[in-house]
């Protein structure tokens, strides 16, 4: 009984539903959320993603993968895209797609890479560009909960971007959030007066963040391949326990 429920689950998670843009706002010039409304979700973890397909006209299909950014709680399930100059789907999501129009999805996908409101230890957020995107949702889940109950576990969060035109929901993010604390580093240009010069993640720009090892906090770490191997190798070469650091990674796919 217990293993037909588990399958009853996992088919409906995996089923393709049709989704309709009812709202979208621009992060930077090259990302924008997507509001989307999507009749039947199953609700979904901070940190999940869904696969989106499209399909033309002549019958051709494509799909990706795209992090959840909105918090477990809401009504409607937000998608923050990166546009790739050359890929074959983001463009039209972050650029053609209209309030109206249609999307099929499916999902949630994931369970390692989340977080819930019951986990009680500090948690490390380290972000490389668009891999805030799970992380955010992680952020607002955390903020939502915490209106209702009081206050949860402590976030840190690390954010890398190439300059400051590239950070993703910084009215957020620069929000006065008691238990949230918040560093952006930079790596090809940084804010006039900026103390850190720009340049690649360091030793020392974790140590900076990170919770102490005997905390047994919880890291989070997402962006590209390169990035998250990077930051993960540096966090085990100052203590962090390996077997608490989550990671979640992107690279080359079309777009």
């Amino acid at each position: 009984m217990a293993r037909a429920a588990v399958s009853g689950r996992l088919a409906e998670r995996l089923r393709w539903r049709v989704a309709t843009l009812v709202g979208q706002r621009e992060e930077t010039p090259t990302t924008r959320t997507l509001v989307l409304d999507v009749p039947g979700w199953p609700g979904h973890l901070a940190g999940q993603h869904v696969d989106v397909r499209l399909t033309a006209e002549d019958g051709y299909s494509t799909q990706r993968s795209y992090s959840i950014a909105s918090a477990p709680d809401g009504a409607l399930l937000e998608l923050t895209v990166q546009r790739v100059s050359d890929g074959e789907v983001s463009p039209y999501l972050a650029s053609d797609l209209l309030d109206g129009d249609l999307l099929e999805l499916r999902g949630p996908v994931g369970g390692w890479f989340v977080w819930e409101p019951e986990q009680t230890e500090p948690v490390l957020l380290v972000a490389g560009g668009s891999g805030i995107v799970p992380l955010m949702a992680m952020v607002r889940a955390r903020r939502q909960v915490q209106m209702r109950v009081g206050p949860l576990a402590p976030f840190r969060l690390l954010y890398s971007v190439r300059s400051p035109g590239d950070r993703m929901y910084l009215a957020e993010l620069q929000a006065p959030d008691p238990g949230l604390d918040v560093t952006f580093l930079y790596t090809r240009q940084a804010p006039e007066g900026f103390a850190r010069r720009p340049g690649r993640l360091t030793e020392a720009d974790l140590a900076a963040v990170a919770w102490p090892a005997s905390a047994r906090a919880t890291t989070y770490v997402c962006g590209p391949t390169g990035f998250v191997e990077h930051a993960a190798d540096l966090l085990v070469g100052l203590g962090q326990a390996p077997d608490l650091i989550r990671t979640e990674r992107f690279g080359p796919t079309g777009g």
